[in-house]
């Protein structure tokens, strides 16, 4: 479980983050929501490791791995995080970028072939995994970013608005494709958008952040 507890974050006078708690659970989708400049995605980067919270702490599975004096590196928090640019890299195949955070992580090849071949028919990718980047489509080069967070078996994900650039069908797609790989592969997910439909149709709970502060959490299961 991630515990995000009374996180405060402070840009010189400026307050983005006043204070906010709420859990995420393992094998839950949570929508992250609101407007643009309301905090969220700084939220997600004091979650991810990338800022460090001015008060409150960040507590993934029992351990303590943020604080206003201690911050874990990203790398040691189980968990991936999917850009909304998807930063992937130009110069790799579909198959290289699995491959390269796979024998990072330690993994013999052989074991390296079978985990990218499961993870790319995990995200219906097997016949590109030749093709580069610049030669995927829009929805091929969201589903390698997925591909490609999944293959440092986090046990939670984190999501910047991915699908916010795609077509309804596209986005439709795809969010159908992020509740399949949670019921899988149990892994939590924290969704950030700033679309309610997007959020009430990927999340079981959706929290509501403006300016800040978290106004509540809707349980979508309700609805």
């Amino acid at each position: 479980m991630i515990v995000v507890e009374n996180v405060k974050k402070n840009y010189g006078k400026q307050t983005v983050l006043g204070g906010v708690t709420f859990e995420l659970y393992p094998q839950e989708v949570l929508a992250l929501m609101g407007p643009s400049g309301s905090g969220k995605t700084t939220l997600l980067r004091v979650v991810a490791g990338f800022e460090k919270p001015d008060g409150g702490r960040v507590c993934i599975d029992g351990i303590e791995v943020s604080s206003a004096t201690h911050v874990a590196p990203p790398h040691k928090r189980k968990l991936s995080m999917v850009f909304q640019d998807l930063a992937l890299w130009p110069h790799m195949t579909v198959e290289e970028h699995l491959e390269f955070v796979i024998r990072k992580n330690g993994m013999t090849k052989s074991a390296a072939r079978d985990e990218i071949d499961r993870i790319l028919e995990c995200v219906c990718l097997e016949v590109f995994q030749g093709r580069y980047p610049h030669q995927l489509s829009g929805g091929e080069r969201q589903r390698l970013a997925i591909a490609r967070s999944l293959a440092s078996s986090p046990s939670y994900l984190l999501m910047d608005e991915p699908f916010s650039n795609l077509d309804e069908r596209l986005k439709e797609e795809l969010q159908q494709l992020l509740l399949s790989l949670s019921q899988k592969t149990g892994i939590g997910t924290i969704y950030v958008t700033h679309n309610t439909r997007e959020a009430f149709a990927v999340a079981k709970r959706v929290a509501f952040i403006d300016q800040g502060v978290l106004l509540g959490i809707d349980d979508n299961r309700r609805l």
